[in-house]
């Protein structure tokens, strides 16, 4: 059976995010449906049967990978994924969202290169997003930050540099010493609620560069 347009997005979402729930696809794919859950585990029923789709039956709801994903049904990994998909869809809800890339590649990690989670452009400001599920010790988040500075001292990334925002439950003392706007928040949203507490505008970086306007 040949492969529909809403088939080919699916594969592609699942290559892009690595892994993802049946309720995110049905949320994603079929919202418009009257029974958006039920058609999606149809859907990914005949792509799993037609082996063009991965999947783990250890979370509930099932989870889903990309024909190409190489990840175990119990890796440690998939939560984090899930987390990073938990973002995205956030950010769809909340504003307009013009990019988001999974774990891009600015360099090789090994030479000190910052492996950003997430990379996304929202309402016309660029982000660095980390989602940091683990406790870091003080040192390993300045080592963290560090892997920004070097990426921002690189000239890599285009100026002005991305805020980075770091989304976990546990707070860190960061300084404000770092040439770029450094956010903590537990979530996208609350991220986004704590901006309206503040004045209209947030940030004002060292080399004049965007602010987020609150709408």
């Amino acid at each position: 059976m040949s492969l529909t347009s809403r088939d080919k997005e699916i594969i592609k979402a699942l290559d892009k995010f690595r892994v993802m729930d049946r309720d995110s696809i049905a949320e994603l794919f079929f919202a418009g449906l009257k029974k958006p859950k039920y058609a999606a585990n149809n859907v990914l029923l005949r792509l799993l049967r037609d082996g063009e789709i991965q999947r783990s039956t250890a979370f509930i709801p099932y989870c889903y990978f990309g024909p190409n994903i190489r990840m175990k049904e119990q890796s440690h990994k998939i939560g984090h994924f899930l987390a990073i998909l938990n973002a995205y869809k956030e950010m769809l809800k909340l504003g307009e969202l013009e990019s988001f890339l999974v774990e891009p590649k600015y360099g090789k990690k090994k030479d000190g290169c910052c492996e950003p989670d997430i990379a996304a452009r929202f309402r016309k400001t660029d982000f660095f997003i980390e989602i940091q599920k683990t406790v870091y010790s003080a040192r390993q988040m300045d080592e963290k930050l560090e892997r920004y500075v070097l990426l921002y001292e690189s000239g890599i990334v285009a100026k002005p540099f991305p805020h980075v925002l770091i989304l976990s439950d546990q707070r860190y003392a960061i300084d404000d010493n770092y040439p770029f706007k450094v956010f903590q928040a537990e979530s996208f949203t609350e991220f986004m609620s704590s901006l309206r507490s503040e004045p209209a505008h947030v940030n004002k970086p060292s080399e004049g560069g965007v602010r987020i306007v609150v709408k």
